[in-house]
């Protein structure tokens, strides 16, 4: 015969203390809203591959997909390499940190370089 279970136990992982003191809840109290804080901005980044190649990742490129891939084929005619548009971020063949600040400063993007 089963035995039936009214209530759980401690162990059943079903169970919550509830508190009470008797008082009312208190009113939410509704927080200014903060301004938006833009992005983290244009970060460049250097990542070893499994087989030793060296790219450089373009990070937090500014407008959707179409402004990303029209940024990254100007990228890569300035820096002379190839490279990828994967996941909103450009990745370029080799170390080319330098010439990509240059080239983003030309067109009035700030960057940042992150990483080691």
């Amino acid at each position: 015969m089963k035995r039936r279970r009214d209530r759980p136990t401690p162990g059943d992982g079903n169970v919550r203390l509830v508190y009470s003191t008797g008082g009312e809840a208190p009113a939410p109290q509704s927080a200014p809203a903060a301004p938006a804080r833009p992005g983290p901005g244009i970060r460049l980044r250097l990542e070893r591959r499994a087989s030793g190649r060296v790219v450089t990742v373009v990070s937090g490129l500014p407008g959707g997909q179409a402004e990303a891939t029209a940024l990254a084929r100007e990228l890569k005619t300035a820096c002379g390499t190839g490279g990828t548009v994967k996941d909103g971020a450009l990745e370029l063949q080799g170390d080319l940190r330098d010439r990509v600040e240059s080239a983003l400063a030309a067109r009035g993007l700030k960057s940042k370089r992150s990483g080691g």
